[in-house]
């Protein structure tokens, strides 16, 4: 279906979410005047550098792509078209928005002694890839994920606790704080290769299943999941290229493979911050006192 049958079939509204554009808009205008005319107001504010800009806007257009365009509508009849969401909301997205927030900015959110002691303790490593990688893997239980299909409000509230999850599990690699910075880059790279480990069994389960696990996609949907608002829908509405297993096995694979060339990168980010740190320090330092 191309997207001018899918606007014509599902309406304007369900397949473009025109909320959600606002909503993005006001985030990315609330951003950039913090960071610009605003950041007067904020003491020891820096200007934001081009590379932070770059991301943050990048990470608020996969927001948007994964949560309001046309690939929404698509996630509800096509497990791959789902798992892609998946992939970029709490994979890619966070990572984006993180890197692109100043110091000084996420300091001033949440420079208040209960709110930063709760950020210190719900971002520490362990709880954080833990919760994670249990709610990513809780989600996608067919019982679950059927039921969240098919239900605005607990859609939304699993995507809700996803996000948080997926920003608190960025946290300990890509802490714009010192304040949470607390792993050194050889813990950073053992931290994102555990991430790898633990959300490995699921993507398996999914690809390696002899049989289609969710009715969702066997049967197809009967609500459209909105961030805003619901509305019935049914199998017809919308051609379904692929079985359902085998489109089954290709989300699986499609978020295997999305897992490993984001955790892959960033890997080598680190490695290459560790290497040139250890490149630097003075050869006096190197030698065991």
């Amino acid at each position: 279906m191309t997207l001018i049958d899918l606007t014509e079939t599902f309406g304007f509204r369900a397949t473009w979410n025109p909320e959600l554009i606002l909503l993005t808009a006001l985030i990315g205008l609330a951003y950039f005047s913090l960071t610009g005319p605003l950041r007067r107001t904020f003491p020891d504010a820096k200007p934001a550098t081009l590379i932070q800009k770059l991301s943050f806007s990048a990470g608020l257009l996969l927001f948007y792509f994964g949560m309001g365009s046309p690939l929404n509508v698509a996630g509800h009849f096509l497990f791959s078209a789902h798992m892609l969401q998946q992939s970029i909301l709490y994979l890619v997205m966070p990572l984006l928005l993180l890197s692109g927030t100043p110091a000084w900015l996420m300091r001033s959110l949440f420079d208040r002694r209960g709110l930063k002691q709760v950020l210190r303790v719900a971002s520490h490593p362990i709880p954080a890839v833990l919760l994670f990688n249990a709610l990513f893997s809780f989600y996608h239980m067919p019982v679950i994920l059927d039921m969240a299909m098919n239900n605005l409000a607990v859609h939304n509230l699993i995507h809700l606790l996803l996000l948080v999850a997926a920003i608190l599990m960025w946290l300990p690699v890509i802490a714009p704080i010192p304040e949470i910075h607390r792993l050194s880059e050889l813990q950073k790279l053992a931290y994102i290769f555990a991430n790898g480990v633990l959300i490995t069994p699921a993507c398996a389960l999914i690809i390696f299943s002899e049989s289609a696990l969710y009715g969702t996609y066997v049967n197809g949907p009967s609500m459209l999941c909105a961030p805003f608002f619901s509305a019935p829908i049914d199998k017809s509405m919308f051609a379904v290229p692929l079985l359902p297993l085998d489109d089954q096995r290709l989300g699986g694979i499609i978020m295997k493979l999305v897992q490993e060339l984001t955790y892959g990168s960033v890997l080598a980010y680190v490695f290459a911050a560790w290497y040139r740190k250890e490149k630097d320090q003075p050869d006096d330092q190197l030698i065991p006192q």
